[in-house]
């Protein structure tokens, strides 16, 4: 059967380049473990002299260390203009200086990125979700190309986690995470408390409906307070530090197995990071001897303790998009309803950025991700029976980590949380019949009706809040179309709007999209509407004044438009001219899947 044909259907399947010389089950015939099990292609006998006279170039010391030991390649998405990322080489270094001491051959190679907060609100934005597929394209061609035997992975901002992983179920090769970190929190003198790259865009908000005071009125006015945040919001290396994607991401990965215990949150900047690096030779050689191959991790089980870890920690939206995307390549079936179902029985307890006061490195003060699963672990919320990375199990991982402090107030007892239920709601209705994400922390209300105000794209709805054309009085809600996944093209996010809206405190308002929001978006927002307008789904009709109901208990979304209504005016729809027609964005626009199904490419 054809490896795809067997990923298709949900089966276990093998590496899809074996090397013949050894069994599948990753063991030599005299039943040794094959820790060079691919790279013995290229350096046993004399079959490929040309290769191992590049692979001594390239560092090997002697030919026993060409014909016995494993090569391993570390993959970072190292790049310096962003914070995320700039560090990631260094990381990368202590990687490989560790493999090497731990009798393995390592290579660094790196794949690209892309800024979210640099992008955000710009047109390079619709670059920022394809880079996940990039990420996975690149990093299983060098993997399999140069017959690696293992891969240790190091992303840092939100696209490049799914995309490290989806790589991982692609090769199928024994496979870490070492998550880059989070940034510190930043501080502002002028509003007198701790700020991060979500206060800059809120307070965007603010500065231009003039609504925007310092800490001590007349002490500052507006632009020394927006220099002031600027300057200091972002102060170091690390991914976004609230629960925004990139986290959401760590801790969901985590919590499946997939990295080392407190890797999801321990700050880019520290001590414990490097320590990390550190032991991450010991992991991979226990996968390798152990043969623990992504497949046997990524499970619907392990998929299952992700969505358990997103509800309970308040993550972002974009998370639905990216474990559907993952799961979808690792061959494990995951839909819509799985969110639905596990939200409906997991309360929301971490008081985390966006909607909430804390940042994650806050939370690695009290005890990080392992004392957060221990919690749930006990509490038969989380599967502590899943296979990790270290060759033992969930429980067994987080058992000599200390249970968190009873006076810490990040993450809320059990019998008192934020939401008794989780805060993703999939939504459905004749706007979205194929499904639509909501983000309802509670603190916005549970259901909303305004009439429609509608924008084509998420420029229009910029200049329209910077002209400060969004009135305050009566209820709207927002419309944004054609930026899906091949509207878009490339689904942007669209934090700048929403927390335009936050920062002006526009409580009257409700913003629906058929593109994205960043995980720093909060407030009464709804996106991922499936289809999306530009293949003709039902929001492309909405018009200006049609009344629009958002109901987070029904878990519907709809407009009070008849049926036949929808009908005539979808048979005088035209579909607009594709945004763009050259280059990489109109091949991910030709080739990239819905949003209620990951927005995939690579779909059999």
């Amino acid at each position: 059967m054809d490896p795809r044909n067997q990923e298709k259907q949900g089966e276990p399947v093998e590496p899809r380049y074996l090397d013949f010389r050894h069994l599948p089950d990753g063991t030599m015939r005299d039943g040794k473990p094959a820790l060079n099990k691919y790279s013995s292609t290229l350096t046993n006998a004399h079959d490929f002299p040309g290769a191992q006279a590049m692979l001594y170039a390239a560092g090997v010391p002697s030919k026993e260390a060409m014909k016995t030991q494993p090569h391993v390649g570390i993959a970072s998405v190292w790049w310096e203009g962003n914070p995320c990322n700039m560090h990631l080489l260094d990381l990368g270094k202590e990687i490989k200086a560790s493999c090497q001491k731990d009798g393995m051959l390592a290579w660094q190679y790196n794949t690209i990125g892309v800024s979210d907060g640099i992008t955000m609100g710009g047109e390079g934005m619709r670059f920022s979700l394809q880079t996940r597929e990039i990420i996975a394209d690149s990093i299983e061609t060098v993997t399999c190309a140069q017959h690696h035997d293992a891969c240790i992975a190091i992303p840092g901002c939100d696209k490049n986690m799914p995309g490290v992983v989806m790589a991982f179920a692609r090769h199928n090769r024994p496979s870490i995470m070492v998550y880059g970190g989070s940034i510190k929190p930043g501080y502002s003198e002028t509003l007198r408390k701790p700020i991060n790259i979500s206060t800059a865009y809120e307070i965007h908000g603010a500065y231009i409906y003039k609504t925007l005071k310092s800490a001590q009125e007349g002490e500052f006015n507006a632009d020394q307070i927006m220099e002031d945040i600027e300057k200091n919001a972002c102060p170091g290396a690390g991914a976004c530090g609230g629960m925004y994607t990139a986290n959401t991401m760590s801790t969901s990965i985590e919590a499946m197995g997939l990295s080392l215990p407190g890797s999801s949150t321990t700050p880019a900047e520290s001590p414990a990071k490097m320590r990390e690096c550190a032991k991450a030779a010991a992991a991979i050689r226990t996968c390798m001897e152990n043969n623990i191959t992504p497949h046997k991790l990524l499970t619907k089980a392990s998929f299952e303790n992700a969505l358990v870890m997103m509800m309970a920690l308040g993550g972002s939206t974009n998370a639905v998009l990216h474990l559907l995307a993952m799961a979808g390549t690792a061959g494990v079936p995951l839909t819509l309803d799985d969110f639905q179902r596990v939200s409906n029985k997991i309360p929301f307890l971490a008081d985390l950025a966006p909607s909430g006061k804390y940042f994650v490195a806050d939370l690695f003060d009290v005890g990080g991700m392992p004392s957060v699963m221990k919690l749930l672990v006990a509490a038969g919320l989380l599967d502590g029976s899943i296979l990790t990375v270290t060759g033992k199990t969930l429980a067994e991982n987080i058992a000599p980590y200390p249970s968190l402090p009873q006076d810490q107030a990040i993450i809320r007892p059990l019998s008192n949380p934020i939401k008794a239920t989780g805060h993703i709601e999939i939504l459905r209705g004749n706007l979205a019949p194929a499904g639509a994400v909501a983000k309802i922390t509670g603190k916005e209300g549970l259901k909303f009706t305004g009439k429609a105000m509608v924008f084509n794209k998420e420029r229009e709805l910029d200049a329209a809040l910077n002209a400060g054309k969004i009135p305050r009085g009566g209820n709207l809600v927002l419309v944004v179309r054609y930026e899906g996944p091949k509207g878009g093209p490339g689904m942007p996010e669209q934090l700048k709007a929403s927390a335009a809206i936050m920062g002006a405190n526009l409580k009257n308002v409700a913003l629906i999209t058929d593109g994205r929001y960043s995980g720093a978006s909060h407030g009464f927002i709804v996106g991922h509407i499936c289809p999306e307008a530009v293949v003709g789904g039902p929001v492309a009709v909405v018009q200006d004044g049609d009344m629009i109901t958002i109901d987070a208990e029904k878990n519907r979304i709809d407009m009070d438009v008849s049926e036949e209504e929808v009908k005539r005016r979808l048979s005088e729809w035209k579909a607009p001219k594709p945004a763009v027609t050259r280059g990489v964005l109109a091949k991910y626009a030709r080739l990239v899947g819905d949003a209620s199904h990951g927005a995939m490419t690579d779909l059999f």
